[in-house]
């Protein structure tokens, strides 16, 4: 790993850094029969993930318009939870008064070359080719005050959804000041804002809850049974995401990981040890269980999704699956009471 990081970073042309992101790609399977479990890879991937983005830049843009911007990694990728190549997140943030002519053919080259080393172009458009995310920071902070105010009579319908996005975001290139001054505006912004944050952390609770499945998985557990796929994400990574971000968005807490997140949570009293630790290891659980299916469903040519067909896990991994989903509809349950979602 650390000749990689190495290689990463002393790559002089962009098919070296091809060739490097290629034995990352091929260093993930490996890891996983190694018995790491998902959520150290994930760190491990992230890592050097954002070396190979920063070097990327660096090879791409010119060192002006590195010193007068901020490189951004958002979502999973940002939270350092993504291990698999997903769609991508990013964003440029601009310091203001800066110009640079070719900026957008410039953007549409760094998410190209991406795309071609195997990281889907995101679907919502959530990239550096957006003008939306490539913006100078007053005008962001503007974007900002938008997706929490709207126009002063309806709130955006995507701005909660770019906001999630944006809280993810970690600097992995050019000035990281203009991201920390992006998230002082955002602080500033929802101070007392209470009903927009549970309007925010709704969405944790939107799709049906697991409890129909744990008594299915205990009768499957038994051979009285066999289910379809459920999807992992849905209903259980979700939840536990994005109401730890919610929860980190209301009391201002600045770590980028979800386990990370939760522990400061508890450390500042806003959520009960024991709770942060079982959805910690909820989804330390459901990341192994998520990676394994993945990568057997790679192996037999099958695109890697968020479904488990729970027929095919075995005895232990049922068990695992049971105590992860009890968790979870714990875990909304405390967010269900915290943001008095039932009440909106």
């Amino acid at each position: 790993m650390n000749q990689l990081a190495l290689q990463i970073a002393g790559a002089a042309t962009l098919a070296e850094l091809q060739a490097a992101n290629a034995r990352l790609d091929a260093m993930v399977p490996a890891l996983h029969d190694s018995g790491i479990h998902a959520a150290r890879i994930a760190e491990i991937v992230s890592g050097l993930n954002a070396g190979l983005f920063a070097r990327l830049w660096a090879l791409l843009a010119p060192p002006e318009l590195i010193a007068h911007s901020c490189l951004l990694v958002m979502g999973s990728e940002g939270r350092g939870e993504q291990i698999l190549k997903t769609d991508q997140d990013n964003a440029l943030l601009l310091r203001d008064g800066f110009e640079w002519p070719g900026l957008s053919a410039l953007a549409a080259r760094f998410n190209g070359v991406l795309a071609d080393w195997g990281y889907p172009p995101c679907p919502g458009d959530i990239m550096l080719t957006n003008p939306l995310w490539r913006q100078p920071l007053a005008a962001f902070r503007e974007t900002l005050r938008g997706w929490v105010f709207g126009d002063g009579r309806v709130l955006p319908a995507d701005g909660p959804l770019n906001l999630a996005v944006f809280f993810d975001a970690v600097a992995v290139a050019g000035d990281a000041a203009l991201l920390q001054a992006a998230r002082a505006q955002l602080d500033r912004l929802l101070d007392g804002q209470d009903s927009f944050v549970a309007r925010f952390a709704a969405p944790a609770d939107q799709f049906p809850e697991p409890g129909g499945w744990l008594a299915r998985l205990a009768a499957t557990l038994h051979g009285q049974r066999d289910e379809p796929p459920l999807d992992l994400k849905k209903q259980g990574l979700f939840p536990l995401v994005h109401g730890a971000r919610a929860l980190a968005l209301q009391y201002g807490v600045r770590e980028a990981s979800t386990a990370a997140r939760l522990d400061r949570l508890a450390e500042r009293h806003h959520v009960a040890p024991a709770m942060a630790a079982e959805a910690a290891d909820a989804l330390r659980s459901l990341m192994d269980l998520r990676l394994t299916q993945q990568l057997r469903q790679r192996a037999e040519g099958q695109p890697a999704g968020n479904t488990v067909d729970v027929a095919r896990l075995g005895e232990a991994e049922r068990e695992q699956l049971q105590r992860a989903l009890a968790s979870v509809k714990r875990w909304r349950g405390f967010l269900r009471q915290h943001f008095h979602l039932d009440a909106l």
